[in-house]
């Protein structure tokens, strides 16, 4: 049974249609990476998984139960949300924002006991950010904030995660840590990762099925391999796309091609 079941799935803001029959199931413990050019639904299939957009029409179940039958504190103790940006208005420290993710596990007198602090710290340590427990958000650095956010959904400990773009605006070495940090909840935790990404060579290097979304529709659901080819990706993107394989592996590395070398190609 897929922990997550799309079927002929729109969705909608306001009048605006921005997602149209989506169809898509994701098993227990893939990475599901999420990609396509600017405007293509990704982030609101993300919200729609995550029951933050109203469906106008299909079905989503989540670990076989119809998403629209979990209430927010039920769905919060099986899917975790990373997302693409935080709020500073309330600068907590490290250590309180990872508590939160306990939240919705706690009693009706939302008091953590000893076992919620120790899954923090569990969380913390996992995530390496345990150095930093009494420090407050707005004073890290944004590869320290994502491991902290990513720190908070551990401590959910759900059993699937949602990420949108959460390598967005990191240098090459913290994007990989985050990367890799997702690689190690989803094979020691089993977690199941769904990410939203616009980076296809982190997405070909990690991803084991990738999504590819074009005018919110499912242009090609695939490994690596089958869904990053270079015309597939020149007509969605709308630019000329270098595919190679990757020297590391099999997996397809890829280059946007600039005008002034279109004709080297």
């Amino acid at each position: 049974m897929p922990v997550i079941s799309v079927t002929g799935l729109d969705l909608s803001y306001g009048k605006r249609q921005v997602l149209q029959d989506i169809s898509m199931q994701v098993h227990r413990g893939e990475f599901y990476l999420i990609i396509g050019p600017n405007g293509s639904g990704k982030t609101s299939l993300l919200k729609g998984l995550a029951n933050l957009l109203p469906i106008a029409h299909g079905r989503i179940d989540i670990l076989g139960r119809p998403l629209a039958d979990y209430t927010r504190r039920q769905l919060a103790r099986k899917l975790a949300v990373v997302p693409q940006q935080i709020s500073l208005d309330f600068p907590f420290s490290v250590a309180e924002t990872v508590l939160m993710g306990r939240a919705p596990h706690l009693g009706l007198m939302g008091i953590e006991g000893s076992a919620d602090h120790a899954l923090a710290q569990e969380a913390m340590h996992f995530t390496d950010v345990a150095h930093l427990a009494d420090r407050p958000l707005d004073q890290l650095s944004g590869g320290e904030r994502q491991r902290v956010i990513i720190a908070r959904a551990l401590c959910q400990q759900p059993e699937i995660i949602l990420l949108d773009e959460p390598t967005a605006s990191l240098d090459p070495a913290h994007q990989i840590q985050i990367m890799d940090l997702m690689e190690r909840f989803r094979v020691e935790k089993g977690t199941t990762v769904i990410m939203v990404s616009h980076d296809l060579n982190l997405a070909s290097l990690y991803g084991d099925r990738l999504l590819l979304l074009h005018n919110g529709r499912v242009e090609m659901v695939g490994s690596p391999d089958e869904v990053l080819t270079a015309e597939r990706l020149g007509a969605c993107y709308g630019c000329a796309m270098l595919v190679e394989k990757n020297s590391l592996g099999q997996m397809p590395r890829v280059t946007p091609i600039p005008q002034k070398y279109s004709q080297v190609v």
